[in-house]
C-alpha cells in the first residue's frame, strides 16, 4: 500500500524539521552548503519541466480534449465550456507548474534574504523536488504512465486544504460537455 504524497510531504517535513535543529546554520560553509542544495533542486526541477515541455512538444498530440470549466466560487453563472488539445493543454498546465515555482522561489528569496530563515532552505530542496517528479504530466511524458484514471485529462485538482474553498473539478463527461454546447457558454478553441 503506498503512501499519499501528502502524508509522505508530511513525514519528510517533519523529520527534516528534527535534523535542522542540529544543523550549525551559524556557520558559514553549512548555510552556503544548504544555499547550494536549494539552488541545485530549484535547477533539478527547471530541468525535468524543460524535458517534459521537450516530450510534450515532440508528441504535439492535437486530439481536440473538451471539458467544462468550472465558474468561479460565489458565481450565478455556469461553467464555460473550453475546447482545445491535448498538446496546448498540457503545455498550458506545465506553464502553470512553472510559474507556481518561480512563485515558490520569490517567496523563498524573500524568507531566506529579507527575513533570515534559514530552516525552510532544506525542507524546500526536497519537497518540491518530489512534487515535480509527482505531478501528472512528469507521470505521463517522463515515466510513461498511460493517462488513464487521476491521469486522465482535464486533470482533477490535488487534495489540499483549501479546495474546500474553491469551485468544483473540471467536467469532460459527455453529458456535462454536451450541456455546456447546448447551453452555447464558450467553446472557442484555444491553440
Amino acid at each position: 500500500m503506498a503512501l499519499s504524497p501528502q502524508i509522505t510531504n508530511l513525514v519528510i517535513i517533519l523529520g527534516v524539521m528534527q535534523l535542522a535543529k542540529k544543523i550549525p546554520f551559524e556557520d558559514p560553509f553549512v548555510l552556503n552548503a544548504c544555499r547550494a542544495a536549494y539552488a541545485i533542486s530549484n535547477i533539478l526541477i527547471l530541468g525535468i519541466y524543460l524535458y517534459t515541455k521537450s516530450v510534450i512538444d515532440k508528441k504535439k498530440d492535437l486530439t481536440t480534449l473538451k471539458y467544462v470549466e468550472p465558474a468561479p466560487m460565489g458565481s450565478s453563472e455556469e461553467g464555460k465550456l473550453v475546447t482545445t488539445t491535448i498538446h496546448a493543454y498540457d503545455a498550458g498546465q506545465l506553464k502553470s507548474l512553472m510559474r507556481s515555482q518561480m512563485t515558490g522561489v520569490a517567496m523563498m528569496a524573500v524568507m531566506h534574504l529579507y527575513f533570515k530563515y534559514t530552516n525552510p532552505l532544506l525542507i524546500q530542496s526536497i519537497i518540491p523536488l518530489k512534487t515535480a517528479l509527482e505531478t501528472n504530466l512528469v507521470k505521463i511524458h517522463v515515466w510513461g504512465q498511460p493517462a488513464v484514471g487521476d491521469l486522465k485529462r482535464p486533470f482533477k485538482a490535488a487534495a489540499g486544504f483549501m479546495q474546500g474553498l474553491q469551485s468544483g473539478p473540471a467536467q469532460s463527461d459527455k453529458k456535462a460537455v454536451e450541456a455546456a454546447e447546448r447551453a452555447g457558454r464558450g467553446g472557442a478553441k484555444e491553440e
